[in-house]
């Protein structure tokens, strides 16, 4: 299948995406809020499953956790019961979510076998944009992730909240389609929102959307461009921000980030704001936000969103008595495939319950390579490390032979994941872990 051509409106180069996450604004410090109570149970099951990537082509086989969003309150607790029908080992990550040590994949617990289950409890301790996925080692089919939304108990003011999961396909002419980890060679590039290669919104004149962008590729930086429109960004990596607009309407995505923004549906019935995807070689139309016919929802639009309601997220960190470690990404040494990982490794690090920890990642390999914290979020630190981005993250990219320094709470005890894989479709996923005591 053909690619469309490129748009000349939106022209980006790998390195533009990665220094696009650069691009934020203030996150300040809010009060405590309140905290919803609850007990709910969950069943996932990883298994076989298909999607239609091309209309007239075969279905695509691939792995899955189901269909559909999965939506929460903050302060509920998750009974999780995970089953495996795979035909291979799996754990279930759930990125993005905070000290929950006791459900770590991994470090905590082990692979479910085929037929197995397992039981678990997840408390949902921040409200935000999360991501649910299997883990385990070489597959022969990819697996799609599963949007995990835990709403705040204070309500936002918007009329629409919808999820944008962008996934990535190599796909072969027989329909199948090739895991990451693989070599692509003969494959076709496809790109989906929400399982479909062109996905549009419609909304009333006026009306305010709340669009949780993810990315859930595993190994592609992706940039996504809402044309002619004014993005508002209110969250990043599931953390609030301080609102502030996307540069060009353009949001830099690194493999398994989230952003949440705000849009407002403006114009007279029938205007249409395309949806571009840039993969760093390239831009795509993948969809459009357009205004129905609908009645306007508003005589005028809303006036610009406060922040979004606080995580309670660590209002300062102490640098100057801080913890510090390297970390070299790019080089395979320590790092181990998921299927070869051992609880029972040195871990990459530790540290004491309540420092902060400064961690210097230095990207030896000759092209970007994004790094993941499970357990805590962190931030970026300014070059002369005396001070840091304002923005919280649990994931970011780090450019060849470029040393970038993040720190965090170490606010949770236990074991917990760290990840890394490289920009390539070839790219192995790599773990290590850290414990905090």
């Amino acid at each position: 299948m053909a690619s469309p051509p490129a748009s000349p409106q939106f022209s980006l180069t790998r390195r533009d995406l990665i220094a696009g996450l650069g691009a934020a604004a203030l996150c300040p410090a809010w009060p405590a809020t309140g905290s919803a109570q609850g007990r709910t149970a969950v069943t996932l099951q990883a298994k076989a499953d298909r999607i239609l990537l091309r209309p007239d082509g075969p279905e695509t086989p691939v792995w899955s956790l189901g269909s559909g969003d999965l939506r929460f309150k903050r302060g509920e607790v998750l009974d999780v019961t995970f089953g495996n029908e795979l035909p291979v080992a799996a754990a279930l990550d759930c990125r993005g979510l905070d000290g929950v040590p006791a459900a770590e994949p991994l470090a905590s617990r082990a692979p479910l076998a085929t037929g197995a289950k397992d039981t678990f409890q997840l408390p949902l301790r921040h409200a935000g944009t999360f991501l649910c996925e299997p883990l385990f080692g070489e597959g022969t089919a990819p697996a799609r992730p599963r949007p995990l939304i835990v709403t705040g108990t204070s309500p936002v003011a918007v009329d629409r909240d919808e999820v944008l999961l962008i996934e990535e396909w190599r796909l072969q002419p027989d329909g199948t389609a090739i895991p990451p980890g693989n070599d692509p060679k003969d494959s076709t590039q496809i790109h989906t929102i929400n399982g479909k290669t062109s996905y549009d919104i419609w909304a009333p004149a006026n009306a305010r959307l709340r669009l949780r962008f993810i990315n859930g590729s595993q190994r592609s930086m992706l940039a996504v461009k809402l044309d002619n429109l004014d993005v508002r960004v209110m969250a990043i990596d599931g953390q609030p921000a301080e609102p502030f607009p996307a540069r060009n309407g353009a949001l830099v995505l690194a493999p398994g980030s989230r952003t949440d923004v705000f849009v407002d549906a403006a114009g007279p019935a029938g205007t249409s704001f395309p949806i571009l995807l840039h993969d760093g070689k390239q831009a795509r139309p993948v969809g459009k936000l357009a205004v129905s016919n609908e009645p306007p929802i508003r005589t005028a639009p809303f006036p610009p969103a406060p922040p979004l309601p606080g995580n309670d997220m660590p209002a300062q960190l102490d640098l100057k008595s801080a913890t510090r470690f390297d970390l070299a990404l790019g080089a395979p040494t320590d790092w181990v495939h998921p299927a070869d990982f051992k609880p029972s490794a040195a871990p990459a690090f530790q540290a004491k319950a309540g420092r902060t920890v400064v961690l210097a990642l230095t990207n030896q390999a000759t092209i970007a390579s994004v790094f993941h914290l499970h357990g805590h979020h962190f931030r970026l630190l300014d070059r002369l490390d005396d001070g840091w981005k304002p923005f919280w993250l649990d994931t970011l990219a780090v450019e060849p032979g470029q040393t970038q320094r993040i720190a965090f709470l170490a606010e949770y005890p236990g074991r917990y994941l760290i990840e890394q894989v490289a920009t390539d479709w070839t790219a192995p996923r790599l773990l290590r872990w850290y414990s905090v005591q």
